[in-house]
């Protein structure tokens, strides 16, 4: 991980930084967020009051990975559950660390905060799954998913 690498909450200044990755992270999953979300998205993540976490990767001045996780109650634990649900750092950086600093990041606020849990999951055939595999062996759950 370069050493100047920073991990803080996402302000407002970094709007333009984060609808640029945020593009990106779309283009990765080969899908389209439509404008009106992204920007409700974007609002939310700025909003102290909603319970969504955003935390940006800066080097060099630069924003140059995020991740974006919904804090949530959970009915088996007493503490808050932190679900990593995106998870993006610019392509020319990958390999780097970024993305382990990130998920690092949420483990250390997670424990200093008294959070019981983070989990996360990604596609099957994700690259990335090789660092996932690092902090955490995947479990053996399955995910069903309703569009309502």
């Amino acid at each position: 991980m370069p050493d100047q690498l920073v991990i803080r909450n996402i302000e407002p200044a970094d709007r333009a930084d984060w609808f640029r990755l945020w593009a990106g992270y779309n283009a990765f999953y080969e899908t389209e967020v439509a404008p009106q979300i992204s920007e409700r998205t974007w609002q939310r993540l700025i909003d102290a009051d909603v319970p969504l976490l955003g935390r940006v990767a800066v080097l060099d001045a630069r924003i140059v990975g995020f991740s974006l996780s919904v804090l949530h109650e959970g009915t088996w634990v007493d503490a808050p559950i932190c679900y990593l649900e995106d998870l993006f750092v610019d392509p020319a950086l990958r390999g780097k660390g970024v993305g382990r600093a990130l998920i690092g990041d949420l483990v250390a606020l997670g424990r200093q905060r008294g959070w019981s849990r983070l989990y996360w999951h990604t596609r099957q055939d994700n690259p990335a799954r090789k660092l996932y595999d690092e902090f955490v062996a995947a479990d053996d759950f399955v995910r069903y998913r309703l569009t309502l």
